[in-house]
């Protein structure tokens, strides 16, 4: 058995195999030669001070043979002729239910409104160089879900939730590097994911399975409280007994047809706000403790934050930050404006930006007429519309200087930015919504308390940032993952509100596509055994 240990050292030693496997050795006790192999398990950075530290977790194999604590053996079977599931999204959720599903031996055939990532990709060049919105293709819609062409950060609180190791483990036997095996926050990047996300889908098709682009889910049969079909493009009726609806936060037909159609779905609080901009060389000045323009440590990534304060009897924090990234367009409709943040995988890029939001419930939905169960909806979509009407359209960004923002001035003008679509000067308390602009004006100052030269007027402050949730539950059984009303209706990670990120949502996915496998054999063991009693 090899020796697992942990040790903290520089991250320039850290990055020296030599002085490591010294380390390693004094930490085991014995001489360096000895050392047959080491394996890194968990990695991590403590820069709380000016001796900024590399926290390592390893297996040391001392005179033994070396075994891989991550090695991965999935069972991809071929389920060609297998009992059928029908999943709505390929997103996350969608992808690795589908994966689970071929473990356990049943066929998945995935349904997907937008692209493949590759044609996906012309619908994007549209948003940022002609202010076009392709409402089935865009950031939020197609292949591999928001978070393929939205970053990549694969960090998730949610260890309850499912096994985290093996999510991770799916994402390197498809392309990804090791290293996110070991980081804790780990991260592919936007230019890498699109090409792991393409290896999923043609695996799940070489095991029988089938991916359905431009196939959109436009009702769902129900009769005696029980799933007996779907229809797709307003027009192709399938006889199904079960569906995951793995759709993503952004689906409103979604949310609306279960309205219209009496199926139990809540309102459910979820956070907005706007995206903050930084040059790179501030936030690592801040977190490093070096001079502003300073090159940094060659073995130090670029710097991040994680900010949080209470300010006027609400939590404003940060959310999705983007180390070296970009500010993309997310809308999923003409008319609305929605900004997202990415980094590619080097995260080598000029600036940072960072979400910064503020929780809104059910009374702040109902201080502006919005109830019922699409009231957070309604909430949303009004403060995407108010963005897009005082950036202008054609997807400009309304945005003010920080210092700007919290002293209520227009800014004469605008610092560069990442956003491609381009900005328009505006005042932002135009569009949020006036406790939500109030907490972040407080929050801003409270920062550049907490990180120095945070609060500065060389920062964009970029509206809206709007989708970091959905603003709807879909309720379903704790137990049997059902939606607590209809037999066979399996609502599943963001869309339905039991997930946040690419992580959490894969994890719900699986777990999702067990309880349809235990759905499936109960079905079967029932409907054999009232066969028997019928002609019995």
């Amino acid at each position: 058995m090899p020796q697992n240990v942990t040790i903290r050292i520089s991250p320039t030693e850290a990055a020296n195999e030599k002085l490591l496997k010294q380390r390693l050795a004094s930490a085991v006790k014995t001489k360096p030669e000895n050392i047959n192999a080491y394996q890194i398990i968990r990695r991590s950075l403590d820069a709380r001070s000016r001796n900024i530290i590399s926290q390592l977790q390893v297996n040391v194999f001392v005179n033994e043979e070396f075994s891989d604590a991550f090695e991965f053996h999935p069972n991809l079977q071929n389920v060609e002729n297998k009992h059928e599931v029908y999943i709505a999204g390929a997103g996350p959720a969608g992808l690795f239910a589908a994966l689970e599903l071929i473990e356990q031996g049943l066929k998945p055939i995935i349904i997907e409104r937008g692209k493949n990532v590759r044609d996906r990709r012309r619908d994007l060049a549209a948003m940022n160089k002609e202010g076009k919105v392709n409402p089935e293709s865009n950031y939020c819609y197609g292949e591999g879900g928001a978070g393929t062409y939205s970053d990549g950060k694969l960090y998730t609180r949610s260890t309850k939730r499912g096994n985290i190791l093996k999510s991770l483990q799916w994402f390197v036997h498809f392309g990804a590097t090791e290293r996110i095996l070991q980081e804790a926050h780990p991260h592919i990047g936007t230019n890498k994911l699109p090409g792991i996300i393409a290896n999923m889908r043609e695996a799940i098709i070489e095991c029988g399975g089938e991916v359905w682009f431009d196939t959109k889910l436009t009702d769902i049969i129900i009769e005696n409280n029980q799933i007996k079909g779907i229809e797709i493009n307003h027009d192709k009726k399938i006889k199904t007994s079960s569906l995951i609806l793995a759709t993503g936060h952004s689906a409103r037909d979604i949310f609306r047809m279960l309205d219209e159609k009496n199926v139990l779905i809540e309102a459910k609080p979820f956070a907005l706000g706007v995206r903050v901009e930084h040059h790179q060389s501030l936030i690592d000045s801040a977190q490093y403790h070096c001079p502003i323009g300073a090159e940094r440590n060659e073995f130090l990534p670029p710097a991040s934050y994680s900010l949080v304060s209470q300010e006027a009897g609400r939590g404003v924090f940060s959310f999705c930050m983007c180390p070296g990234g970009i500010i993309a367009p997310a809308s999923t409709d003409e008319g609305e404006l929605v900004v997202n943040g990415w980094s590619p995988s080097k995260r080598d890029g000029f600036f940072a930006n960072s979400g910064m939001v503020v929780t809104v419930d059910e009374k702040d939905f109902a201080k502006y007429g919005f109830t019922g169960p699409l009231a957070g909806m309604k909430f949303q979509q009004m403060v995407e519309q108010k963005a897009w009407q005082v950036g202008g359209g054609k997807l400009k960004a309304p945005a003010q200087r920080m210092t700007d923002f919290v002293s209520g001035k227009l800014s004469n003008s605008l610092n560069d930015c990442s956003y491609l679509p381009g900005l328009t000067s505006g005042l932002l308390s135009e569009v949020l919504p006036k406790e939500v602009h109030q907490s972040l004006k407080l929050g801003f100052q409270t920062f550049g308390k907490k990180m120095n030269g945070y609060y500065t007027e060389n920062a964009n402050i970029v509206a809206t940032e709007s989708r970091t949730s959905s603003p709807v539950r879909i309720p379903r059984n704790e137990e049997t993952l059902e939606h607590t009303q209809v037999a066979g209706l399996f609502p599943c990670a963001e869309g339905a509100g039991y997930a946040g990120g690419i992580i959490s949502a894969a994890m719900d996915g699986a777990k999702v596509a067990i309880a349809v496998k235990n759905f499936i054999k109960n079905s079967f063991i029932f409907n054999t055994q009232n066969k028997i009693r019928m002609s019995s």
